[in-house]
């Protein structure tokens, strides 16, 4: 098959020849029709995840596509099938995944991750009864591409981790695909939708997603700024983005009893909280990992019945040869960018 891959962390990203992947007794081989260019793939690219221990390595976790063969032990899918996969591949066996907590799996894989993903034509998938997501005939497949990570996340984080009230003033920092995401949710839960960037682009995009009232990241304290249009701060703050930055500048952002949800991956940094804050004003701090599969109906009939529009954010479609390129370059275009690995572009 053809792929992206590296050798060293954060060494080129070529197209190259690679051997087909096989399923496991429980697993499925999916044959990509779309993927999407998330920041996590940066990271793990660069090096920052521990769950990437073999080089080489092709990155890309949030796809859709066609069922191409599944294991022996699969009684649920059958070659042909149109699915989508969470970015967390549950055992479906742990005491975590038996109290349906997929999100948080102890034995979760991770394609991209855990073995090679899916900037590739296929990707292997772990316990496919448990993971696998069926994708309506009318719906894209890049559409269903960019619910795997970031929308799918931006939902839990929006709708049941950060438990998003109609009224409630949500600040979003970083409007990138997951920034976006959250915007467009927080807007249809009746929210009023602070958008916090340093593109002057990104918010233009945040206000077709439903916010409301905008701040220049770049142009002195954010959260003061959002404290202030908010007249006090946010009930619920998101870092979408994943920055020392960001995170503090989230927690300031809210008002007594607020809660922030840590959405956006951070580098192995220190990250400065400020603690003071959280213990004076009784902050809630949350983090949110992404959405177990048997979560997506109530975000897959908003979608069918037109409240949220996850193809708004996708900006730009590229080929598989200029993914590398595009990955090296992430947050240079707002949006989501897919990767369309069997269309010549």
């Amino acid at each position: 098959m053809r792929a992206v891959a590296f050798d060293l962390f954060g060494g080129e990203l070529d197209l190259r020849e690679l051997p087909d992947p096989s399923p496991a007794p429980h697993g499925a081989v999916i044959r990509v029709e779309a993927t999407g260019l998330c920041r996590s793939d940066w990271h793990g690219w660069q090096g920052h995840d521990p769950d990437i221990r073999s080089l080489p390595h092709v990155p890309g976790h949030e796809f859709a596509g066609v069922v191409e063969a599944v294991g022996p032990d699969v009684r649920g899918w059958l070659p042909g099938a149109r699915v989508t996969v969470p970015f967390v591949c549950a055992c479906g066996t742990c005491a975590a995944c038996a109290a349906g907590e997929q999100q948080v799996c102890e034995r979760q894989t991770q394609p991209g991750f855990s073995h090679w993903g899916s900037f590739a034509e296929f990707v292997a998938v772990d316990h496919a009864d448990v993971n696998l997501v069926a994708v309506p005939e009318d719906m894209t497949y890049a559409t269903a591409a960019s619910l795997g990570c970031r929308f799918a996340t931006a939902f839990r984080a929006v709708a049941q981790v950060g438990e998003v009230r109609p009224g409630e003033w949500v600040a979003v920092h970083g409007c990138g695909g997951v920034g976006l995401s959250a915007v467009m949710i927080a807007s249809a839960a009746g929210a009023r939708v602070v958008a916090v960037d340093v593109s002057a682009e990104a918010l233009h995009l945040a206000e077709r997603m439903g916010a409301t009232h905008f701040v220049d990241g770049s142009a002195g304290d954010a959260a003061a700024q959002v404290r202030e249009l908010t007249r006090g701060g946010a009930h619920v703050s998101l870092d979408a983005l994943g920055s020392p930055q960001t995170c503090a500048a989230s927690v300031d952002s809210l008002r007594r009893r607020g809660r922030h949800v840590q959405v956006g991956l951070l580098p192995g940094e220190a990250t400065p909280v400020p603690m003071g804050r959280v213990i004076g004003h009784e902050l809630r701090l949350l983090g949110s990992h992404g959405m177990a599969a048997h979560d997506y109906p109530p975000m897959m009939e908003m979608i069918r019945a037109g409240i949220l529009h996850p193809e708004q954010l996708v900006t730009r479609t590229i080929g598989l040869g200029d993914a590398g390129k595009a990955l090296a370059s992430i947050g240079s275009v707002p949006g989501v960018t897919m990767i369309a690995p069997h269309v010549p572009l």
